[in-house]
């Protein structure tokens, strides 16, 4: 893909992009086990901790569930990389779908036979069990630091460790770690290949020639909510080293290969460097040391999907648009041929900046109150960490390619939140890869939608890749996924207008309006949404099969309606007159005591969970089914007494919209940066949530979507600068698309 051009708002100056970006570069000194830092591309990413390896997983906890072994942030993870347990027999959706009734009939949803009940499955048979583990992502394998003395192999210890110091380079993306280990002096420099799913690393050490050794291990795939990694099964998976041959480069390098295979399931690693010793040592573990005991081991470990026949790229870089020759020699900038590790660094030194320089910037530094200075670095950490870990070919999870969660399965209902800032921001090439993921599996979607009398697609909700639904008492019955691909789009479009992406996303845009359009029925009052149903606001699931009209998906759904009829507009083609029919007589919202109601029956509003009738006027423009005036007491009313404890990351945002287009700048400020348990931003950038949920990526995209509409504005919004920031604070920005 091409980088989109950056464009200077008038009444800003340049933004000095690499100042803005490396004074948030994440410096360590301390073990902190909620905050390790990530090198990655989108498809591929490696998490390490302070060593600048993953030698000290169990210091990095993810907390457990349902009574299983706790797992570990330090995860190595790419988009391909998914595994299943055989199951003893074959399972289907079958026995998990129930008929409801509905204004149309009965109509069948997958439900569960089980139930769900504080994230913790009970009573779920067998079947649910297998299909809402299986697919689930893998952790490709863990790269640290061992100790080999007299023979012995064992890991080294934290109280082994002095005078840690790590710095991530934003800029870059490389880290350097420099620490002393049992009285030696190690400087590790570690970065990952902007279009490989390789992580190269530079080891300096006298403890190389005393029995310092990187130990590369491989796990199992794993069927627990929150570990990628099943370290217990290992007669389940098998693991062989294969030796280079003869031959070497120029620079004495030689490749060793390891094949991998864990049920249907098969990739290969391939460790390349000069002057080292590659030893299988166990039955899932490699040694790899100097082979010279001397004070310098360079190396590349790449991960490769099977069929992969070497490390290569995966096609265009995003940034430049340029075409990578396969098996090229490491090359730097002067032309000199690297090592494998500084292959990797020059590689990522080169594109980062690519990425910082193009698309959107916002600077707030010059702003003398301290909220701007946390904001800022909030923005700048939230763009790597999205672009490590949302742009690739998948929606991701909510916890990216760190660790698991919800087996590393993706919920597509998440999909805005993860990937709309790249459009705002002006990074549009970053959006498409996983918006093209709906072409494959429009097919199954359709199915989902024939099945229960609809037109179009039914988008699902928990799956991997293939597009499966999950057995659910909540996913299968939200709805407010289905005009996600439109917003997607339609921001795609603002960012880049182009008949050529009119024609790629054409089919989505309209296969999910006519779902829309068939699902709203016809009443006295006007077009209806449900029953069954659960709103975005999870809280209703137990009263579903009565849930009927909540207020942010009638507002979607008139929005995203009107939006895909002008797609329709666009290339030539008539109106759908069903969809304007129903665009145009949506019901209005439920009004109580003069605020927004969450839905249109009793109990009307539960106060905990997401507040999502404020998305009505803030993620989306006004439609005309939402007054100003009531919205502004709905968010008056909200900041009154909601239940904090139990919203997540993404809230925040969702309110700072809407009060900055309620033209509120003091209240959105404050809603970023409200002090609450799950409004954490961690030195690392991420968005903490819960032990068992340790970070939680739809609220850095949030956040950064929340920012560009804020500093860009919005169709007819005021017109003055930056409008959704306090008139007092010094905002610059450039390079942003205003929001619909």
């Amino acid at each position: 893909m091409h980088s989109q051009s950056t464009t200077h708002h008038p009444q800003s100056p340049a933004i000095n992009r690499e100042a803005l970006v490396r004074r948030h570069n994440v410096r360590q000194e301390h073990f902190d086990p909620r905050s390790p830092v990530s090198v990655g591309n989108g498809e591929f990413a490696f998490t390490m901790d302070l060593t600048g390896l993953q030698s000290l997983p169990d210091t990095y906890p993810v907390g457990a569930r349902d009574e299983l072994p706790p797992g570990t942030l330090l995860g190595t993870q790419a988009q391909w990389g998914w595994h299943s347990v055989p199951p003893p027999e074959e399972y289907d959706l079958a026995g998990s779908t129930v008929l409801y009734d509905s204004p149309r009939g009965p109509v069948p949803y997958v439900d569960m036979v089980g139930d769900i009940v504080n994230d913790r499955e009970t009573d779920t048979s067998l079947a649910e069990t297998w299909l809402r583990a299986n697919v689930h992502r893998l952790d490709l394998g863990r790269i640290g630091f061992r100790w080999i003395e007299d023979g012995v192999e064992r890991a080294i210890t934290e109280d082994e460790i002095s005078g840690a110091e790590q710095t991530l380079d934003l800029w870059t993306g490389v880290v350097t770690s420099r620490f002393t280990l049992a009285g030696h002096p190690v400087n590790v420099t570690t970065a990952c290949h902007p279009d490989r799913d390789e992580v190269g690393f530079r080891v300096e050490s006298t403890a190389l020639g005393a029995g310092l050794v990187v130990s590369v291990g491989f796990p199992y795939g794993s069927e627990a909510w929150h570990d990628a990694a099943d370290w217990s099964s290992a007669d389940a998976h098998t693991t062989s080293l294969h030796a280079p041959g003869a031959s070497r480069d120029h620079n004495g390098c030689e490749a060793w290969t390891v094949h991998r295979a864990l049920d249907n399931s098969r990739y290969k690693v391939v460790i390349t460097g000069p002057h080292l010793g590659v030893e299988q040592t166990g039955q899932h573990r490699l040694v790899v040391a100097t082979a010279d005991a001397g004070n310098l081991m360079d190396f590349s470990v790449a991960f490769l999907s099977a069929g992969d026949g070497d490390c290569i790229p995966r096609g265009t870089n995003r940034l430049t648009g340029d075409t990578a020759e396969r098996n090229a020699a490491p090359r730097g900038r002067t032309g000199v041929e690297l090592s494998p590790a500084g292959s990797v660094a020059a590689a990522s030194a080169a594109y980062w900046p690519g990425f910082w320089s193009s698309g959107g910037a916002i600077e707030l530094d010059a702003t003398p109150d301290a909220r701007a200075k946390e904001l800022e670095r909030r923005i700048v950490l939230s763009q790597y960490l999205t672009a490590v870990n949302c742009s690739g070919s998948l929606p991701p999870q909510e916890t990216g390619l760190v660790c698991n969660s919800w087996r590393g399965r993706f919920h597509v209902e998440m999909h805005w939140w993860h990937a709309a800032h790249f459009a705002q921001w002006n990074r549009t090439e970053l959006l498409l890869p996983s918006l093209q993921w709906y072409s494959t599996v429009l097919e199954s979607a359709r199915q989902t939608a024939k099945a229960q009398g609809f037109d179009g697609v039914r988008w699902p909700k928990q799956v991997g890749p293939d597009g499966r639904e999950s057995p659910s008492p909540i996913g299968t019955f939200l709805i407010w996924q289905q005009p996600h691909p439109i917003h997607l789009a339609e921001l795609a479009y603002r960012a880049n207008p182009s008949r050529e992406l009119l024609e790629e996303f054409a089919e989505i845009v309209f296969e999910s309006a006519a779902f829309m359009a068939s699902f709203a029925h016809p009443t006295s009052r006007g077009f209806e949404l449900g029953p069954p149903l659960i709103p975005a606001q999870e809280s209703y699931g137990s009263i579903r099969a009565k849930v009927t009209n909540p207020t942010f998906e009638l507002a979607y759904w008139q929005w995203g309606l009107r939006t895909a009829a002008a797609w329709r507009a666009r290339l030539g083609l008539g109106p759908a007159e069903a969809w304007t029919t129903v665009a145009d007589g949506m019901v209005p919202p439920r009004v109580i005591d003069g605020v927004y109601a969450a839905i249109d029956v009793e109990p009307f509003t539960i106060r905990s969970d997401h507040p999502s009738m404020l998305c009505a006027l803030g993620v989306l423009p006004r439609t005309d089914i939402i007054d100003p005036d009531i919205m502004r007491a709905t968010l008056t009313d909200v900041l009154a007494d909601w239940d904090w404890g139990s919203t997540w990351g993404w809230d925040y945002p969702v309110m700072a919209m809407t009060a900055a287009r309620l033209e509120d700048p003091e209240a959105a400020v404050d809603a970023l940066l409200l002090s609450a348990g799950k409004n954490t931003v961690l030195p690392n950038g991420h968005n903490r949530q819960t032990d068992s949920l340790p970070l939680y990526l739809p609220g850095n995209g949030g956040l950064l979507a929340a920012v560009a509409l804020m500093a860009a504005g919005w169709d007819n919004g005021p017109e003055r600068h930056a409008p959704g920031f306090p008139s007092d604070w010094t905002v610059a920005w450039e390079g942003l698309v205003k929001a619909p």
